[in-house]
């Protein structure tokens, strides 16, 4: 048996010394570059005045009859949506209406499948319970319990983001945001971002599949995917669908609480209800579920039964 070894020479050495130099070194500059444009990219108030700006076009002509721009992403286990809108309400106002849990509530209740809203008095992180369930009336025993921890991220004079985040939710639904941020735009009004997203497991992306593909086989949400021959706009449908009509929701119930804030106290629950109702009838392919007078009746009920329970 012959035993053969290889022996570098000195010059192949210092070669192979060399060339693993200069692979380190590129490497490393690589990584500069990267950290470099993480640290120059604009974030928080800049990022979204750059957003803004950028979205003239779009918050200028869009489908919606109002300066807004929505969108959605779907991976393999989540999904997430997000608007920006201009409001017609001053920053000091959107700042100081929307900065505190209870004042969160009143928002969210607003929404067809909120069925409970309670601030967590006094708690530390501040917590968000809710209660979610069908569009119509139904018992908080039978609804779904989400937990939302309530963070002020961010508060200045011309900048503010708000955090909602719970872990669990319906089936093995997890990782819930809410998140808005604003600023205040040159003409005295509001920019607002709102995003709405969550991930799902198994079990409850073969639910919201076998959902999507029955009684839900007709929702579809606002993004146009194509054309029909007859001219007519294709919308996204399934999990895309879904996140996108859910996040206009929520974004009208942001609308409609401020709206109601111009009239007297014992008024403004029944003029954002109003408000509410009519904003999402102004999209019924997308958001029309239950008649008017039903919506009322059942929100009337579910605004005393959390400010008693």
């Amino acid at each position: 048996m012959y035993r053969f070894q290889h022996r570098l020479s000195p010059n192949s050495f210092s070669r192979c010394i060399a060339v693993s130099m200069t692979v380190l070194l590129a490497l490393w500059l690589a990584l500069s570059c990267v950290r470099a444009v993480a640290a120059d990219a604009p974030s928080g108030a800049a990022a979204l005045q750059e957003k803004y700006q950028s979205l003239q076009p779009q918050l200028a002509h869009n489908q919606f009859s109002r300066p807004i721009s929505l969108n959605s992403t779907e991976s393999s286990s989540a999904i997430k949506g997000d608007i920006y809108a201009l409001v017609d309400y001053p920053f000091a106002q959107v700042h100081g209406s929307l900065t505190s849990p209870a004042q969160w509530c009143d928002v969210l209740i607003l929404h067809l499948n909120t069925k409970y809203c309670r601030a967590g008095p006094g708690q530390k992180p501040a917590t968000i319970s809710m209660r979610v369930g069908k569009k119509n009336s139904q018992e908080l025993d039978d609804a779904y319990r989400l937990d939302f921890a309530y963070r002020v991220n961010t508060s200045s004079d011309d900048y503010f983001d708000i955090r909602l985040n719970a872990d669990k939710g319906p089936l093995d639904t997890r990782d819930y945001r809410i998140q808005l941020e604003a600023i205040p735009t040159a003409d005295g009004r509001s920019f607002i971002h709102l995003m709405y997203s969550y991930s799902y497991g198994f079990a409850s992306r073969v639910a919201l599949r076998a959902y999507l593909a029955t009684a839900g086989s007709d929702k579809v949400g606002f993004t146009v995917v194509d054309k029909s021959s007859d001219g007519k706009p294709n919308y996204v449908g399934g999990m895309r669908g879904t996140v996108e009509r859910n996040t206009m929701r929520y974004y009208l119930a942001i609308d409609a609480y401020l709206s109601g804030l111009a009239t007297p106290p014992a008024q403004q629950l029944e003029q954002r209800l109003q408000t509410w109702f009519a904003a999402t009838e102004r999209y019924p392919r997308q958001l029309h579920e239950v008649p008017k007078e039903d919506y009322l009746a059942m929100k009337r009920k579910e605004y005393a039964r959390q400010n008693t329970n």
